[in-house]
């Protein structure tokens, strides 16, 4: 199974890629080899512009049809209505899965007909580009979003809202969640990038992550194997496509754990544009420093780029008042640039980036 991994770095601008002499310089696209297949045609490509070899499937339409029948997906999914920033072209396919049977359903029927899949949460710290997603984007969201309490462990799908799982604890009278209950993502999205706020992360109260890989094993890790690490973690690492999250918190009194969430999301509300669409802290801390602070320092606060600029409220985020994801895109590599240069320090996106740059 191949699996569509996001940009740990920014994708290189065109000029900033090598140039290279080749034989197909002459024109934007070649088709290297066409294979009729009994699900249409197979075409291995060489993009002049992109400087890379990937396969595209051109299906029949009537397989187009039944491919995925008997799930919730939609076809050509506009991914700016899944996303907080509220940018990106078309998925191929959209898929919101139930359950763990059907995560894995899903692969197998993307893996007979040779389609890339892309796993995906509620799309909070997500940028998708303006061409889209090819292949099966799985969303794990709706769908998977129960929470079961027992003693002092909550145990939640991957789907679930983080803020619903604070608030549940909350109610069974548990601390340890409240930095989470402002937190946009799920509990998925969530466990793989250790999210954190406010002097916690979900590292420290996780005891369990339940998931499948891409090869369809079951798989269960403990904090130990998790090896969480600043918005880092192994599940990141192995792929692994997380479906429950059991965490482990201490008893505490409803009145002064709902006060303190109230104080965390006040301040948040005090500090960060909220009410406008981003996709959280665009990039991550780098060490000895605050990415907000460098950005600020280097005069970049209102800075725009098209309809994307920084927030003048926190530098950390950058914000979305049209339709380009080439705004946003070109808006973080400026911010990089600047900072790098008169700062000397490189930062790293905690923004995903995934898809194509144009159709």
């Amino acid at each position: 199974m191949t699996i569509a991994q996001g940009f740990s770095e920014i994708p290189p601008t065109a000029e900033d890629r090598p140039r290279r002499r080749s034989p197909w310089r002459k024109r934007k696209r070649n088709f290297l080899l066409s294979v009729q297949s009994k699900k249409g045609i197979i075409k291995v490509v060489f993009e002049k512009r992109k400087g890379c070899v990937k396969v595209e499937t051109a299906l029949r339409k009537e397989d187009r049809k039944s491919m995925f029948e008997g799930f919730e997906v939609i076809q050509n999914a506009p991914m700016r209505d899944y996303t907080t920033l509220r940018l990106g072209g078309p998925a191929d396919w959209l898929a919101f899965p139930a359950n763990r049977e059907e995560i894995l359903a899903l692969y197998r029927e993307a893996e007979r007909n040779g389609l890339p899949v892309t796993v995906i949460g509620r799309g909070s710290n997500l940028l998708v580009l303006d061409g889209g997603i090819r292949g099966l984007v799985i969303r794990v969201e709706k769908n998977m979003k129960d929470i079961r309490t027992e003693g002092n462990r909550i145990t939640a799908q991957a789907g679930a809202l983080l803020s619903a799982v604070a608030n549940a604890a909350a109610r069974a009278g548990l601390t340890g969640l409240e930095f989470a209950s402002g937190i946009p993502g799920t509990v998925g999205g969530g466990t793989v990038m250790n999210a954190g706020a406010y002097g916690g992360e979900l590292g420290n109260v996780i005891v369990r992550v339940d998931g499948v890989t891409p090869d369809g094993k079951a798989l269960s890790l403990s904090r130990e194997d998790m090896k969480f690490g600043y918005r880092s973690s192994a599940a990141g690492e192995l792929g692994l496509i997380v479906t429950d999250v059991t965490f482990e918190l201490e008893p505490g009194e409803e009145e002064a754990i709902r006060a303190r969430m109230a104080e965390l999301n006040a301040r948040r509300a005090e500090k960060q544009p909220l009410d406008q669409p981003s996709a959280g802290s665009a990039f991550k801390r780098p060490e000895g420093y605050y990415a907000s602070a460098l950005i600020d320092q280097c005069g970049l606060k209102g800075y725009s780029v098209g309809s994307t600029r920084v927030s003048e409220k926190h530098a950390g985020f950058l914000i979305n008042t049209g339709e380009s994801s080439a705004d946003f895109l070109a808006l973080m590599r400026h911010v990089q640039k600047v900072v790098e240069e008169r700062a000397g320090v490189r930062l790293e996106p905690e923004i995903r980036v995934l898809g194509e740059e144009t159709l």
